[in-house]
């Protein structure tokens, strides 16, 4: 389950990414923070499935 969830955190940080970028070249703010926010959710998955590794080992 563990590198389901790391996919999943990969998958929300690039698709936030994509938004943050499509936000800026089209200069809609409100896509841009989107992005942002999405990218923020991935890394906090991320960082979580991180230390769970950690307590695992």
């Amino acid at each position: 389950m563990s590198g389901e969830q790391k996919a999943k955190a990969k998958g929300e940080q690039a698709k936030g990414k994509l938004k943050e970028t499509a936000g800026r070249l089209t200069g809609n703010k409100r896509l841009t923070a989107e992005g942002r926010a999405e990218q923020a959710k991935g890394d906090a998955r991320q960082a979580k499935e991180k230390i769970k590794d950690v307590f695992r080992h």
